[in-house]
């Protein structure tokens, strides 16, 4: 067997683990023992996304994740990573997630852009990203791992779509111009109490960073940005975990509030 061979059986495998930790709800075995590199994490990644688009899934974004210096020096990495948003992981505001909905699910609150206009250069300006962007909106991402106790690495998460789960976003749009996105305080609330505190400095230095990190890299790997996307661009403070009955509220200065609900788990209610 050829190492090309040997590499892509390996990729195969790894996507088929994380595959079937979805679709049985069962979290799986960290896959670091079949892929050790960041390229084939993506490949892995890739692989998913592919199947994901072919059964009818419709791709409406990306999400950056590890913009946190400190997150990144805990995996070893100096540069964040990304994952696909699809139109079935978007929930309306204000809305209750079903228990089970998400596997092992943890929250964060970011600030999400919505673009009308491709990002198609190989290098961007913080302008290209401005004169892009449509407008912005508070958003909540309920991150969730397939991966046993969220014993990750930086290629188990890549691998895993980023860690991803579902999201939802803030329905008052608001433009740019309108913001100063570095300095707008975070407060992510569990039934009125405080669980999370932040600013938009908190996510690479500036979440359009994130925005730009993310157009460049989307371009070198063939799936640019598109008018209509979704940009979620990461966190503005530290990710909490969250458990049935919960039901948690984001406010970020200048673009108002997101909240979302978790349903109660029957078994422990009845």
């Amino acid at each position: 067997m050829t190492v090309t061979e040997t590499a892509n059986n390996a990729i195969e495998a790894a996507a088929a683990r994380l595959l079937d930790a979805e679709r049985s709800g069962v979290p799986c075995a960290p896959i670091r023992d079949l892929i050790t590199s960041v390229e084939d994490a993506y490949a892995v990644q890739e692989r998913l996304t592919v199947d994901r688009l072919a059964a009818g899934r419709r791709l409406v974004g990306r999400k950056i994740g590890l913009t946190s210096a400190a997150v990144q020096r805990q995996l070893g990495v100096d540069s964040p990573d990304f994952g696909m948003l699809y139109a079935d992981m978007a929930v309306p505001d204000g809305a209750e997630i079903p228990v089970g909905a998400v596997i092992q699910a943890r929250a964060e609150a970011e600030v999400a852009l919505v673009l009308d206009v491709d990002l198609t250069h190989e290098r961007h300006t913080v302008a290209d990203i401005i004169r892009a962007t449509a407008f912005a909106l508070p958003a909540i991402e309920v991150c969730g791992s397939r991966v046993r106790d969220w014993d990750i690495t930086i290629v188990d998460t890549i691998a895993d779509n980023a860690s991803s789960g579902l999201y939802v976003l803030g329905n008052r749009p608001v433009v740019l111009g309108d913001l100063d996105l570095r300095l707008a305080g975070m407060v992510l609330e569990r039934r009125g109490e405080p669980v999370a505190t932040g600013t938009g400095s908190a996510c690479l230095g500036h979440p359009l960073n994130a925005a730009i990190w993310l157009a460049d890299t989307l371009v070198r790997l063939g799936r640019p940005l598109r008018a209509g996307d979704t940009v979620l661009t990461g966190a503005l403070g530290p990710m909490v975990a969250v458990a049935p009955g919960d039901v948690l509220e984001a406010r970020i200065d200048g673009l108002g509030d997101v909240r979302v609900a978790f349903a109660a788990d029957l078994e422990e209610t009845s």
